[in-house]
């Protein structure tokens, strides 16, 4: 047999089957940057005129030299001018949809309510904008009816035509950054998809936010124009050194729209995105998320100047008695970023076990419960950006909320005891309803639960003041008089970016986000301290950010650098894959190279010296070999002989690969930690690494077969995590068995219900 199966170690138990966290691991493909590197340097090398000659380029070369070192920021542009146009289109999408569940405009029932009631002086008062009865019940019965409507269409568009549009997204785009592919995640159909279904998602009612499917269509955008656009021009290996630079410029273009902060989405890119930071990379993200800015600006969706609707200013200045209630509001981000992560994993779990065929049901259960519990709470009634713009702002002297009515102590009470139920409530739907079908982030319901919480805690604080004004507490910082000496808003504004923090663990990303909204310098030191407690928190009982986690659960391959991987004492042999397929450099026809293509899906093979002498030669691409044999001039015969070395030219009907192969592959020895393998592909980025000893061909290791390693290590030595999830099957079967009983007894009663309707209609006839 002239092709060679290696498997050195076949008595090894195949535990990489047994593993359930390595669900998804086959959905992508490993991306081979150092081999893409390699080619596009060498074409610039080719392609660039040296000095001395630059006199005699003609001037059509010329120009397209030029071209070439500006096509980059042309690309950019593009993606950021159409990113912000489609935020701007979304926003106002979203505000219409959410606005017409609670009435309709009298004088054109296209406007939404802030354009119906465009220069009224009371908005609650207005006579443009009106319910749909005068009747509480019917309204009830709409508010309802419309939320439900929303959510089915979103969840049946995205299942429908584009399943992957479904979800956040981010978990998946920081797997491709990471040096892999998922098959069209990144296409125009689920772009388009997650377009549409993300302000029918939010419209409502649904405790999701736009943030993470902003992340996820803005860098479909990104895929899709540079695949265009390069298609006649650049080569693949060109396409993969752009598309991954575009991808990270385009996620910070997508944040920088969502929460109108262009520094905030470069940092999230960096921060993220990006798995190792680059200055070219930093400045592209800049770049590219101050035109999707600008973009939004020029629109300008909500008529007021401002790229999203919950942006204030404070006027006040903090005062260091109240660094305590930072601290706290720091502490209850960091217990929500752990709460909300735990209890969430466990409900996608149930939701993958027992309701993947039933997504309609599940949306629709989840849309009809949240609005009929939402309409009686103001604040979770309204758009939660509606609801944050309303908790971050001062009270002004002609207060039309009771959180602004704090003389009164039955309606301050009252105050307090909404927000916090909101709170609580804001938690749970986002607990069930993160990761269900449709476009889903959680960026802005943990910074609503957050902006509730730190508003009631500022009533609380503040009425503390006002009935104890000459406590030394206070007179260190304020004057006797002085009412407005502490700002409810402002903590509502910190826990919001408290929880945040909390939920996607990160840091300086949600303190330029959050001064950003402010756009006051003064409660920069603030902002910090709250996020500090917060990360505080996080890091000695967290797991880390929500994306993260899920990326575990999902079983998504991610190689995260700044992780400790459990490798000690484990060299290279432990991990690499234990089958390989190799190829001589003469004796291989092109009916059994073919037959091999078939029936395996390697895409990386080595080339060896012989069957008998696996000494390395270099290695070769799947999609190498299949361009070389679509090139090849009419129809090759079965027996027409395959070379990978020109030393080895007998003949000249043959199928010459040797300008495709690789001849100074990247190597290791067997006894190499693995360690020091997985700093090889973070750094180098290269598809496949060949495992040698003495220098012959011992096995071959991947990204996917570090990482597979290392669940299986985890899955080893974690036997109570293990206890620990058979009793959480124990409890989902215990719970699906409750709501199966729940569901037939109601069915029941329907079916009973219809065929009395039925028998009087039939008596009657």
């Amino acid at each position: 047999m002239v092709v060679k199966d290696i498997d050195l170690l076949a008595n090894r138990t195949q535990w990489d089957s047994d593993v359930a966290a390595l669900g998804r691991f086959e959905d992508f493909q490993t991306t081979d940057w150092l081999h893409d590197n390699l080619l596009y340097h060498k074409r610039r090398s080719k392609t660039s005129p040296s000095s001395t000659v630059t006199s005699s380029i003609p001037d059509s070369s010329r120009i397209w030299s030029i071209y070439e070192s500006i096509q980059t920021y042309v690309i950019l542009t593009i993606v950021g001018i159409c990113i912000g146009t489609t935020a701007a289109v979304l926003n106002v999408m979203t505000e219409y949809l959410s606005n017409i569940r609670t009435g309709y405009c009298t004088t054109a029932l296209y406007l939404n309510r802030n354009f119906c009631t465009w220069g009224e002086l009371d908005e609650h008062q207005a006579t443009t904008w009106v319910e749909y009865s005068r009747f509480g019940v019917l309204n009830y019965a709409m508010f309802i009816t419309i939320s439900l409507v929303l959510a089915l269409t979103s969840s049946k568009l995205v299942m429908h035509y584009a399943p992957l549009a479904a979800g956040s997204g981010i978990s998946e785009i920081k797997c491709i950054a990471s040096g892999f592919t998922l098959k069209k995640f990144l296409s125009f159909a689920t772009y388009s998809l997650k377009s549409i279904g993300l302000p029918l998602a939010i419209a409502s009612g649904l405790s999701v936010g736009k943030e993470g499917p902003s992340v996820h269509y803005a860098v479909c955008i990104g895929s899709v124009i540079s695949k265009l656009f390069a298609r006649k021009v650049l080569k693949t290996h060109q396409k993969n050194v752009w598309f991954r630079n575009i991808l990270v410029a385009a996620s910070g273009a997508g944040v920088a729209v969502a929460f109108g902060s262009p520094m905030g989405g470069v940092l999230f890119s960096v921060e993220e995105i990006s798995n190792m930071f680059k200055l070219s990379t930093m400045w592209e993200s800049y770049y590219c998320s101050l035109i999707a800015v600008a973009t939004l600006q020029f629109f300008d969706p909500f008529r007021t100047g401002q790229v999203v609707l919950f942006e204030v200013i404070f006027d006040q200045d903090w005062h260091f008695f109240e660094i305590p209630i930072y601290i706290i509001l720091g502490i209850f981000g960091g217990i929500y970023g752990i709460v909300v992560a735990k209890f969430n994993i466990k409900a996608v779990s149930f939701r993958k076990k027992y309701l993947g065929q039933r997504y309609l049901k599940e949306v629709a259960v989840l849309a009809i419960i949240t609005a009929s519990i939402s309409y009686f709470n103001d604040f979770l009634r309204m758009d939660m950006t509606e609801s944050m713009q309303f908790l971050f702002q001062e009270c002004d002297e002609h207060p039309h909320h009771n959180i602004c009515n704090l003389e009164s102590k039955p309606e301050a009470a009252k105050a307090i005891f909404s927000l916090l139920w909101a709170t609580v409530l804001r938690m749970i739907f986002t607990v069930f309803t993160y990761g269900c079908k449709v476009p889903a982030g959680i960026f802005v319901p943990s910074m609503a639960t957050g902006a509730t919480f730190g508003r009631a805690l500022g009533i609380i604080f503040q009425l503390w003041r006002q009935n104890n004004p000459e406590s030394s507490y206070f007179t260190s910082g304020c004057l006797v008089d002085n009412k407005q000496c502490i700002t409810p808003g402002v903590y509502a504004f910190l826990g919001g970016g408290a929880c945040l923090s909390g939920i996607t663990h990160l840091t300086v990303c949600v303190v330029v986000i959050m001064f950003e909204l402010t756009g006051a310098l003064k409660y920069i030191i603030p902002t910090m301290i709250t996020v500090a407690t917060t990360k505080i928190i996080n890091d000695k009982w967290g797991k880390g950010g929500i994306a993260d986690q899920m990326i575990v659960f999902n079983g998504l391959p991610f190689i995260d650098p700044h992780e400790e991987h459990n490798f000690f004492g484990h060299p290279v042999s432990d991990a690499m894959t234990i089958k390989v397929v190799s190829l001589p450099l003469q004796g291989v026809t092109y009916g059994q190279l073919m037959a091999i293509l078939k029936e395996t899906d390697f895409q990386h093979f080595p080339i060896i010296q012989s069957a008998s002498k696996p000494l390395i030669k270099g290695y070769i691409r799947r999609e190498d070999l299949i361009n070389v044999i679509e090139r090849f001039a009419g129809d090759p015969l079965t027996d027409t002989p395959c070379i990978f070395d020109n030393d080895s030219l007998s003949e000249d009907d043959i199928l010459n690969f040797t300008e495709a192969v690789n001849t100074a592959p990247l190597t290791v020895n067997v006894y190499v930690p693995t360690e020091h393998v997985l700093d090889i592909f973070h750094k180098l980025g290269p598809g496949c690494l060949l495992v040698e000893s003495d220098g012959l061909l011992q096995g071959l290791i991947t990204r996917k077969d570090v990482l597979k390693y290392e669940y299986v290590l985890h899955h080893i030595d974690h036997d109570e995590s293990i206890r620990i999830r058979e009793q959480t099957f124990k409890y989902q079967e215990q719970a699906w068995e409750f709501i199966s009983r729940i569901e037939n007894s109601l069915m029941d009663k329907v079916y009973m219900v219809r065929n009395r309707l039925f028998k009087r209609r039939y008596s009657r006839i």
